[in-house]
C-alpha cells in the first residue's frame, strides 16, 4: 500500500475562504466600528495564518519514506494543528484586550444592517468550506484537516453570536454589550485552541487508537486464533494518517517456518483489508518458549476466540 498522498487541495481551498472572509468581515469592521466584528475579523486572519501551515505541513506529511525518515513524514501534521492551536491564543488575547478597552470606553455602532449582511456572507463561506474539511478530514485520516474544520466551524459559531449580539446593540443601545460579546468570542476561541493542542499532543505521543478501532483490530485478531495459535502484545498508535499495530503470534514450536509465515501473512493482509492505512508488525514465537511470555506491558485485550482458523497445512 502507498503511503503517500495529497490533500493541499483542500488546504487551498481554506486559504482562499479565508481571503475571502478576512477582506469581507475587515470591511463589516470598517462600516460598523463594532469589536465584535473585528474580533471576528481577527479570528479569520488566524484562519488565513492556519491555512498556510496546513497546506505546508500537509505536503511535507505527503512525502514517502526516505533515507532518514523510514516510516514516512506523516506526523507533520501534529505540527500544524500545534501551530494553528498557537495562532488561537494569540487571536484571542488580542481579542479579549480589545474587548476590555471598548467596554471601558463604549461606542455607538454605525450601519449596522449593511456590516451584518457582509458579516452573514462570509460566514456562509466558512460554513461550506468547513464542512468539507470535516468531511474530507473523517475520510483521509487527517488531523490537519479535521483541526482546519473544526477551526472553522468555531469561526462560523463565534460569527453567530456576533451577528445576534451586534443586531441586540443596535436595537437596545447598550454599546456595552459588543464588547461583552467580544470578549465572549475570545474565552471561546481559547478552548478550541486548548482542545486542539491536546489533541496535537495525544498525535505526538504515540498515542493508542481508539477504542473502538482497537477492538475493530482486536476482533479481526481473534479469528486467527484457536487451540494452537494465540496472540499477545497487540500494540497500536497513530501517526498522522498512518495506523501501526504490532503483535506477537504463539504458536507450536514444531510448526515449520514456512507454516508459520503463511498464518501471519493471512493475518495481515485481512487487517490490510479491514484498515487500509494500518501498517502491520507480527513476530512469531513458538508458544512453549517461556521467553514469549516476558516483557508484555500494555496491550490491547484480544477477545475469546470467535471462529478458529486451520492456519494451515499439516506438517
Amino acid at each position: 500500500m502507498s503511503q503517500t498522498r495529497d490533500l493541499t487541495r483542500f488546504a487551498w481551498l481554506s486559504v482562499a475562504a479565508a481571503v475571502a472572509t478576512i477582506s469581507l468581515k475587515a470591511g463589516a469592521w470598517w462600516i460598523t466600528g463594532s469589536v465584535g466584528l473585528l474580533s471576528d475579523a481577527a479570528e479569520s486572519v488566524v484562519n488565513l495564518v492556519a491555512a498556510v501551515v496546513a497546506l505546508i505541513a500537509l505536503k511535507v506529511a505527503a512525502a514517502p519514506a526516505d533515507d532518514d525518515h523510514h516510516y514516512g513524514h506523516s506526523k507533520a501534521e501534529y505540527f500544524s494543528a500545534a501551530v494553528e492551536g498557537l495562532m488561537i491564543f494569540v487571536a484571542a488575547g488580542v481579542i479579549l484586550v480589545a474587548s476590555v478597552v471598548r467596554f471601558l470606553s463604549p461606542r455607538p455602532i454605525e450601519e449596522v444592517g449593511i456590516g451584518l449582511v457582509i458579516s452573514v456572507i462570509a460566514s456562509l463561506i466558512n460554513l461550506s468550506v468547513a464542512m468539507v474539511l470535516l468531511r474530507a478530514g473523517k475520510q483521509h485520516n487527517s488531523i490537519t484537516l479535521r483541526a482546519d474544520g473544526k477551526h472553522l466551524m468555531t469561526d462560523v459559531w463565534t460569527s453567530a453570536g456576533v451577528i445576534v449580539g451586534v443586531g441586540l446593540v443596535a436595537l437596545t443601545g447598550w454599546y456595552r454589550l459588543d464588547a461583552i460579546v467580544a470578549f465572549a468570542v475570545g474565552v471561546n476561541i481559547v478552548v478550541t485552541g486548548i482542545r486542539l493542542m491536546i489533541e496535537s499532543v495525544h498525535g505526538l505521543m504515540d498515542r493508542t487508537l481508539s477504542d473502538e478501532e482497537n477492538a475493530a483490530i482486536a476482533a479481526v485478531v481473534s479469528r486467527f486464533t484457536g487451540e494452537q495459535v494465540s496472540v499477545h502484545a497487540l500494540r497500536t498508535r497513530q501517526s498522522g494518517y498512518l495506523q501501526f499495530a504490532s503483535m506477537h503470534v504463539l504458536v507450536p514450536g514444531a510448526w515449520s517456518v514456512t507454516r508459520g509465515h503463511d498464518l501471519v501473512e493471512d493475518l495481515e493482509q485481512a487487517l490490510s483489508a479491514e484498515f487500509p492505512t494500518l501498517q502491520v508488525t507480527t513476530h512469531l514465537e513458538p508458544r512453549e518458549d517461556p521467553r514469549a511470555y516476558e516483557g508484555i506491558e500494555a496491550e490491547v485485550p484480544i477477545p475469546d476466540v470467535i471462529s478458529p482458523t486451520d492456519p494451515g497445512p499439516d506438517l
